[in-house]
């Protein structure tokens, strides 16, 4: 029987494989092209979604438990009369129209204002004194910790701190003022300055965070930006205001935001330094209502001036980002 003649194919291969096998040397197989996406690319990725997972989890589980839930409590609350010790009998909107007619609740909202706008304020404009100074004079990492000491400290100490440094009988600062020939001052006892006196302290006590966060932010504006500026011409004033104030924006309105939604919190500093008087000079909205939830037992209350609030600095907060544009970044 005649044999075909191999293929001129296989007859290459044929002769490779025994040239290769004289010399003792196996040719690799050749692997087959995968088809579509690899198959370890595909675990991979299903590696890297584990762990996604794996670490969001505990900040999901928190934000649920002691947010969203509370928060959806609360708001249920809100339309109920509720003292703690009764079953909550449903009002509808009732607590809320109470709210507009309740002559210490709309002074709390002005107070608050005032407190925050004072705050906020003296707070941004001295923490970006402090960042422009670290930037030009020191970037001294024990200069920072220094800044960062009141920060570190609580605001109940704060507090408990200044009401013996003003004090209008003992107090050092009236001490040293004295010598200029003014007179003793009640800053924490006077219903004209309380607010300002506690809105100056907690300027005080944050003004070195917000300077470092604002620090933090110049570190990103390319040096050559600052190196054209100043081969313009630029004054250090001009280069400031020109450059690193438009440069700076996304993360100003960032501290801005932060420090105005924890300005509208406070509590403790009025708590332990006034109680909110004198009169109702510095009862601010946190802690009215404080008072009316856990001394008066008006749990339903409460909770509506809670929901006012949050949906009020909700509404803000966005106004802000949009006005500001949050988003954009002047860097090109």
């Amino acid at each position: 029987m005649k044999r075909k003649p191999a293929p001129a194919g296989m007859e290459a291969m044929m002769h490779t494989a025994a040239a290769t096998a004289e010399n003792g040397v196996v040719p690799a197989r050749k692997k087959p092209r995968a088809q579509g996406t690899p198959r370890g690319s595909r675990f991979h990725r299903k590696g890297e979604g584990r762990a996604a997972v794996l670490f969001l989890a505990p900040a999901v589980i928190g934000f649920v438990v002691f947010y969203l839930i509370p928060i959806v409590r609360g708001i249920h609350m809100s339309f109920t009369d509720w003292n703690l010790l009764e079953d909550a009998k449903w009002v509808g909107w009732d607590n809320y129209a109470r709210l507009l007619s309740d002559d210490t609740f709309l002074n709390s909202i002005k107070v608050t204002v005032i407190y925050v706008l004072v705050n906020i304020s003296t707070q941004t404009i001295l923490g970006l004194g402090i960042a422009f100074l670290m930037q030009k004079v020191s970037q001294s990492t024990l200069v920072r910790s220094v800044l960062l000491l009141p920060w570190l400290v609580p605001n109940v100490t704060i507090a408990a701190i200044t009401l013996f440094i003003l004090d209008p009988t003992v107090g050092l600062l009236n001490h040293l003022i004295g010598f200029i020939g003014v007179g003793p001052i009640s800053f924490y006892g006077n219903p004209d300055i309380a607010i300002y006196t506690v809105a100056l302290v907690n300027s005080w006590r944050n003004m070195g965070y917000t300077g470092l966060l604002l620090f933090a932010g110049m570190q990103t504006i390319p040096r050559m930006i600052y190196e054209a500026a100043e081969t313009e011409g630029a004054s250090t004033w001009q280069t400031f205001r020109h450059v690193t104030l438009p440069l700076l924006r996304p993360i100003l309105v960032m501290v801005v935001v932060v420090s105005m939604i924890g300005s509208f919190q406070i509590f403790d500093t009025v708590s332990v330094a006034t109680s909110g008087g004198p009169g109702n000079s510095t009862r601010v909205i946190y802690l009215y209502i404080y008072e009316k939830a856990f001394e008066q037992f008006d749990m339903g209350y409460a909770s509506a001036m809670a929901v006012v609030l949050m949906l009020a600095l909700v509404v803000i907060t966005i106004i802000q980002l949009r006005l500001a544009r949050s988003n954009e970044s002047d860097m090109n």
